[in-house]
């Protein structure tokens, strides 16, 4: 298939599902907005703290204007060892997120939206104190990562269902 036939197809394509009514989810109006306009608070402690920075980043938080919305954010954090040596100490490492959320208005102070996402990761442990410490940690960065990409889908997803207060 030569090229002016690959692109004769994509085109194609892109008239066929514009034309069944598709729309992507960050396409709808309100859902950017909605997004942008949520104020993270999380507990004390490092992977909240992760949470939070992560939660930002991919809601695309606009310091410039003021937040309509409050995500409240709960976090359950269980390690667990999964792989062990002969001599009996563990090597690999399970570490099990569960991040509760509930949206907030802040205009009216009404619950908008509730859920929880779980998540696991897994790290290898090093024999060496400070490579297992930084194992943890890159091992907790790519949990809070992981649930700050969920609950922005499950936002996304009720700011693209509900009109907005």
């Amino acid at each position: 298939m030569g090229m002016i036939e690959r692109l004769g197809a994509v085109l194609a394509a892109c008239l066929l599902v514009s034309a069944c009514g598709f729309v992507p989810l960050y396409g709808q109006a309100g859902v950017r907005g909605g997004l942008s306009s949520i104020q993270v608070k999380v507990p004390q402690g490092r992977t909240a703290y992760l949470v939070r920075e992560s939660l930002d980043d991919a809601l695309g938080r606009d310091t410039h204007q003021p937040t309509a919305y409050r995500l409240e954010v709960t976090i359950d954090e269980r390690r667990f060892a999964r792989g062990l040596r002969v001599d009996n100490v563990a090597n690999r490492y399970e570490l099990q997120l569960k991040v509760g959320y509930s949206l907030v208005s802040t205009a009216t102070g009404a619950v908008l939206l509730t859920g929880s996402v779980p998540v696991a990761v897994t790290y290898d442990s090093a024999d060496a104190p400070y490579g297992g410490i930084t194992a943890q940690q890159d091992g907790q960065k790519r949990a809070a990562q992981e649930a700050a990409q969920q609950i922005r889908l499950e936002l996304a997803r009720y700011f693209a269902k509900s009109p907005r207060p």
